[in-house]
């Protein structure tokens, strides 16, 4: 299985499609529009994934703030178990997001800690990117 990402950001789904039961993943905006998704899935359900997962998080959050009896959460993961299998999501600090679904018989451990890894490497790439000037261009 591979990812239908644009660019040079294959290397984001591509570890996670690896792993044995995995059947998608999608890389997401926090705001839910697709910046990648994985062949099992056409465009329109990759769209359809983004936007509930969006959706999903920001009530997620909510309740985490909420029990917590605080204004704000920073949210870790998701993790939705059904009778079809798992869904893993884990935001990153710079707006993206990387949701997974695995089968029932996906390793869930397994699952978390390669979505957690790519989280982690998407989130050094952007400290790692060019500082922008004040009139929005690279500083070179």
């Amino acid at each position: 299985m591979t990812s239908r990402v644009p660019g040079d950001t294959a290397w984001v789904l591509d570890p996670i499609l690896e792993i044995p039961h995995v059947r998608a993943a999608v890389l997401l905006t926090r705001d839910g529009l697709v910046s990648g998704y994985s062949d099992a899935l056409s465009r329109a359900s990759a769209e359809r994934v983004a936007a509930i997962t969006s959706t999903v998080q920001g009530a997620c959050r909510t309740a985490a703030a909420a029990f917590a009896d605080q204004d704000g959460a920073r949210l870790r993961q998701v993790v939705i178990e059904s009778d079809h299998g798992y869904i893993l999501v884990a935001p990153t600090a710079h707006g993206t997001c990387v949701a997974a679904f695995g089968g029932p018989e996906v390793r869930l451990d397994l699952l978390g800690h390669r979505v957690h890894s790519q989280v982690a490497r998407l989130g050094e790439k952007a400290m790692a990117a060019a500082p922008r000037g004040a009139d929005g261009g690279t500083g070179a």
